[in-house]
């Protein structure tokens, strides 16, 4: 059979984008919250199907000193120190479909609880989240942020225009391409605000299902429907929280399953985190994939 000229112009661009970029990805996510309990984890004992785009999200990175003295923006690494600058670029190297992304905040710092708090100027607040942040991405190469702010002062007035704000700025000035939300049950109401206003700079949402204290597959794809309802279906992300809360075990795949028959495509999975998974073998990170590989919503 005869090639065209148009044919063999896609054959060249086809190859060269795959030299470039590797194997094609299936258009399916995973995320993989890692670093953040103080477990000896390394990205490279974490299984990353090549076929899906694989997202490892280092927790955290929190604009408090060690002291948990609020520090106005700037922000510092606080996930194992495991997880260095070259262990990033090693598994980028490795994978092609990797990317990495710093979570900002958290629950807590030890055990003190950390909170979202209205700087006094909020300009000021935004121009030092960016340099502390193009610094951070310069040094352990990452490809985004992941907001998971999870507590809030009785009057929040400036959660949203911040977090958006500085979003907006770091994508248009190419410090990343990624930027994910993490709300759960409780903090549902600063995260659609910022969605609202912000919507078009949010790749995904995070939701922590597992906090919806729902164990059933049943109740698991309701709660998806209400969350659905106030982020983009598209955007939004099964979640499961490894010997945790909420669903546990197959029931969460039941789960997956179920979200299809629905009609809801399943774009990816979230997990919280690699550091209880070191202890399973990461089972429930090689179901997840092995399920996005075969999912007929692709």
């Amino acid at each position: 059979m005869a090639v065209s000229k148009d044919m063999k112009l896609l054959l060249f661009y086809v190859t060269g984008f795959s030299l470039l970029f590797g194997s094609f990805c299936n258009g399916k996510v995973m995320m993989e919250y890692i670093g953040a309990t103080g477990v000896a984890v390394t990205f490279d004992q974490v299984p990353v199907e090549d076929a899906i785009d694989f997202h490892f999200i280092l927790s955290f990175a929190i604009d408090v000193d060690p002291l948990c003295e609020p520090q106005n923006g700037k922000f510092s690494p606080y996930w194992i120190t495991s997880l260095t600058p070259e262990s990033v670029a090693a598994i980028k190297q490795s994978h092609p479909n990797v990317k990495a992304l710093a979570s900002l905040c958290g629950w807590s710092l030890g055990n003190k609880i950390l909170s979202w708090y209205n700087p006094n100027d909020t300009g000021l607040w935004i121009s030092n989240a960016f340099d502390s942040l193009r610094s951070l991405a310069t040094t352990y190469h990452l490809d985004g942020i992941d907001i998971d702010y999870e507590n809030f002062p009785k009057h929040n007035s400036s959660f949203a225009y911040c977090i958006g704000e500085l979003i907006t700025r770091l994508k248009n000035e190419a410090v990343i391409t990624l930027a994910t939300i993490a709300p759960y049950y409780k903090t549902v109401g600063p995260y659609i605000e910022l969605y609202n206003g912000y919507a078009d700079v949010i790749d995904y949402v995070n939701h922590q299902f597992y906090t919806d204290k729902v164990r059933r597959p049943e109740g698991y794809l309701e709660a998806f429907k209400l969350r659905a309802t106030q982020f983009h279906a598209d955007k939004l992300l099964p979640s499961y929280e490894v010997n945790g809360r909420g669903i546990q075990g197959e029931a969460f795949f039941e789960a997956l399953k179920l979200l299809e028959k629905s009609g809801f495509e399943v774009n990816g999975v979230m997990i919280f985190s690699a550091d209880a998974s070191v202890s399973n073998g990461f089972h429930y990170e090689r179901e997840s994939q092995a399920f996005l590989l075969n999912s007929t919503s692709i």
